[in-house]
């Protein structure tokens, strides 16, 4: 205890934000954690608190002063209760299940870190901490998400198994508690968001400085929760305000890729594919080199945006550091371009699980379009040229071609038997998607393609 806080007042001495927020830290190494809890007990914790907060504040207390000691010693009391709540969790896991396992619970530690956010939101609105405390915002924000997650896995796990007792489960929805904790913790993490937003002090002592952060979690939340459209009020908010913020590349560059990885996914979601191009590529400019995961993350959804945005296929040195996305991807890319339309169906089939999960799965099925394309074309180049009507003349390519090669090569590569009605059909959207030039005569049994620029972007 002594030590933690004497780190404090070194930080508050030196008005250094990160280093505070590390005294609230609830990750730190055990041995750290149960000599701060076992420093002192329920009855004395507050005065030892109260005396070791004091003594970092030097000269006269005045009113405003000693209210910032009592809120800091909420903060700490707060701290200390979770410190003694994940212990008890360890050692019941590490003594098999016993009574004292009736006594603590991930839902608890959630409780007393809720409590502990509660104190520091209300310490900002009350003027008793400085905008450069901001960092212990991000601490507290983080684990709360994190405990979230737990003590809803918990209850879920305990609710699995208990089997025991009358059922009432026609009485409530299950589902509706499945994620109690973290709902709750995204509604937190809202008060956090407008508690940044709606200051409006000078933007060097702001708490807009912190907005960033808690926007990616609060991302991170409604993503967990399957509740991605939320965002979007997020997003609706911070374009209101943006007026009176720091412009994004003054935050950290973390902060930075975080954002622009999930605006660009939105973009995804909502099939502005453009728009999602532009900001996944731009957190992909910014990611560091060796953040290895974040780049595959990325390219989950870039790759994707490419694809129909440009029609172009990742190629095989960019795919090199990702084992994962080779599987997902290589099999669609290596189909796309051979135009083999079974094999970009069995590829879709196979990784339909993880393309579902990742929201992409729709976007890629678009890709048969470029894989038909592709075949089409080369329907197109096996016609050869047409014999030249004057002597010397430059040869032009056969751009007459009886629909039956169109329907003959479909046939194969999809390995069903399509009506010349389907293949019209087929052969009329790709036109109309402007992946082809040319048009159908239907009484000659012939389409008709362009002499300069049939399949456009590809040089043919």
């Amino acid at each position: 205890m002594n030590s933690m806080l004497e780190d404090f007042g070194e930080a508050l001495a030196d008005r250094n934000g990160y280093q505070l927020a590390q005294t609230l830290s609830p990750s730190l190494p055990d041995e750290t954690l149960r000599g701060i809890f076992k420093s002192c007990n329920a009855h004395d914790v507050r005065l030892i608190l109260q005396r070791n907060i004091q003594r970092s504040f030097p000269g006269m207390m005045d009113k405003n002063t000693n209210n910032e000691v009592q809120a800091w010693v909420e903060v700490y009391h707060c701290y200390w209760k979770t410190i003694g709540e994940i212990l008890a969790i360890q050692d019941s896991s590490a003594n098999g299940k016993s009574s004292q396992w009736a006594q603590s619970s991930w839902t608890k530690v959630y409780q007393n870190w809720h409590e502990m956010l509660n104190v520091l939101i209300r310490g900002y609105l009350n003027s008793h901490f400085e905008a450069w405390t901001i960092p212990c915002l991000y601490v507290a924000g983080k684990h709360l998400r994190i405990f979230a997650i737990k003590a809803d896995a918990e209850r879920n796990s305990s609710s699995s198994l208990d089997t025991g007792g009358a059922n009432f489960e026609d009485d409530f929805n299950p589902e509706s508690e499945k994620n109690k904790q973290l709902e709750d913790c995204a509604r937190q993490l809202n008060r956090v968001f407008n508690l940044c937003l709606s200051d409006r002090s000078p933007l060097e002592e702001s708490r807009k400085w912190g907005i960033y952060y808690v926007i990616n979690l609060l991302f991170k939340t409604y993503f967990k929760l399957n509740s991605a459209s939320l965002s979007k009020n997020i997003l609706k908010a911070l374009s209101a305000g943006r007026g009176d913020m720091p412009p994004l590349p003054a935050f950290p560059k973390s902060q930075q890729v975080t954002f622009k990885y999930y605006e660009g996914v939105l973009r995804f979601l909502e099939e502005d594919y453009a728009q999602a191009e532009h900001h996944l590529t731009e957190a992909w400019n910014l990611c560091h080199k060796d953040a290895v995961r974040n780049k595959e993350l990325i390219l989950t959804y870039l790759i994707p945006c490419h694809l129909l945005t440009t029609h172009t296929l990742p190629s095989l040195k960019l795919l090199e550091p990702y084992p994962r996305l080779q599987k997902l991807f290589l099999p669609l890319s290596n189909s796309i371009k051979k135009g083999d339309l079974h094999a970009f169906d069995l590829a879709l089939l196979e990784g339909e699980d993880e393309f579902v999960k990742r929201r992409i799965y729709l976007t890629l099925e678009r890709g048969r379009d470029i894989a038909l394309r592709n075949l089409l074309r080369k329907v197109f180049i096996a016609g050869g040229f047409e014999e030249p009507k004057e002597e010397g003349a430059k040869p032009v390519r056969r751009s007459r071609i009886p629909i039956a090669e169109f329907a003959a090569a479909i046939s194969l590569g999809s390995q069903e038997t399509l009506e010349d009605d389907e293949v019209e059909c087929l052969l009329a959207n790709m036109i109309y998607k402007n992946l082809m030039k040319g048009y159908i005569a239907r009484e000659r049994g012939i389409l008709v393609l362009s002499k300069s620029g049939a399949f456009p972007g590809t040089g043919v």
